[in-house]
């Protein structure tokens, strides 16, 4: 009796499964849309609500009681790109995702590294940004990479990335690590030739070579910056990257990294 019921449950879910899949190949072929709640209210409201985490120059910060920033300023050329609204609602950094599944929110733009373990609440958008470390070097410099610095001076923040790798690099090769707690004091030390190239994340690295007298060697590691969403939001995903991929074509995120990155702010 068992085994029919089990049969009978099966044979139901296929059923389900198979309409399911014919519903959505009908809805591709006849153009009808299937429905993405979260996309379907902004449109109806005109509004997208963006979580962010006050806070983190250069992309979310607080001035004068406004929210400005690289991230503040994508999302309103983003809202811009889709004919809506921006509605910024503040959180904190370890919240911004309970922003998304409590429905607060429609979208995170704080900075946010891509993070699919988050994937069973959150999609995300096609990276804007590469946060990862850079190697910087004086503009006539020939170094191209960290195997060109055997024997040589690396700067290094204490503590961070950076000096991880330095660490992990000189336990293979012969390299003097030159160490500081802020990034100022490297990259005097890289301009009056101190040492021969400094580690940075890609922000600092940017601010650093605006002057024209630096260089960006290579990059070291990638850390992409992505948008997140609601899982259930896959038509905002596509509009968003599409937005996105306009912007970038358009130059725009170039321009945010001039703006944001390559002065003094």
């Amino acid at each position: 009796m068992r085994a029919v019921s089990r049969r009978r449950w099966i044979d139901g879910l296929a059923v389900v499964v198979l309409l399911a899949y014919g519903w959505l190949a009908w809805s591709v072929q006849s153009g009808t849309p299937a429905i993405d709640p979260v996309y379907a209210s902004i449109r109806e409201q005109g509004i997208l609500r963006v979580a962010v985490d006050v806070g983190y120059r250069p992309f979310v910060e607080e001035r004068n009681d406004k929210l400005v920033g690289f991230d503040i300023d994508l999302v309103q050329a983003l809202a811009s790109e889709l004919g809506v609204e921006v509605m910024f609602v503040r959180s904190g950094f370890d919240a911004l995702y309970d922003q998304l599944t409590s429905r607060q929110a429609d979208l995170i733009a704080s900075a946010l590294p891509y993070a699919p373990e988050q994937g069973y609440r959150a999609r995300f958008s096609r990276p804007y940004f590469d946060g990862g470390l850079m190697l910087v070097t004086p503009a006539e410099s020939t170094i191209t990479g960290l195997d060109d610095l055997r024997d040589r001076a690396i700067g290094v923040v204490l503590g961070s990335e950076g000096d991880a790798l330095v660490r992990r690099f000189a336990s293979t090769a012969s390299v003097v690590r030159y160490t500081a707690d802020e990034v100022g004091p490297l990259v005097d030390a890289l301009r009056s030739s101190v040492i021969d190239a400094v580690i940075l994340d890609h922000v600092s690295a940017l601010g650093a070579v605006a002057a024209g007298d630096l260089r960006i060697a290579t990059a070291l590691s990638y850390e992409p910056y992505v948008l997140a969403m609601p899982a259930a939001a896959f038509q905002l995903e596509h509009e968003i990257n599409r937005a996105l991929a306009r912007l970038e074509e358009q130059g725009v995120l170039i321009e945010l990294q001039r703006r944001w990155m390559m002065h003094d702010r």
